[in-house]
């Protein structure tokens, strides 16, 4: 919301408003995950994915049906495109998730 003069006071939620819009492009605006569908992934990704995956690959946020995961080596950014697929269906059917798409990050070893 622009303010047509800029002397003049603006609202607090008006102003955080403009600031949250800002921080995504639009094209990139998606609603945000259930609460439900966090605590699926985050609390059940082990037995989503499995122990040998869980060991290298970490879930670090779900924004709408992209889920975000960091993994510990570039290798596993590799093995994460062909098992993407297969964990969207596991995701689904254990933790309950909706997740259309995976963003791999490249983290720091453990």
């Amino acid at each position: 919301m622009s303010r047509p003069n800029r002397d003049e006071p603006m609202r607090v939620g008006d102003s955080l408003r403009d600031v949250m819009k800002s921080l995504r492009p639009d094209d990139q605006r998606t609603a945000p995950a259930p609460m439900a569908a966090i605590g699926g992934v985050f609390g059940r990704w082990d037995e989503a994915v499995g122990a040998a995956v869980a060991a290298h690959v970490q879930p670090v946020k779900l924004d709408g049906t992209t889920l975000v995961v960091e993994v510990d080596d570039p290798a596993w950014a590799t093995q994460m495109r062909f098992l993407e697929g297969t964990l969207r269906t596991r995701l689904a059917e254990v933790a309950g998730a909706t997740v259309e798409r995976i963003e791999v990050r490249v983290g720091k070893r453990r």
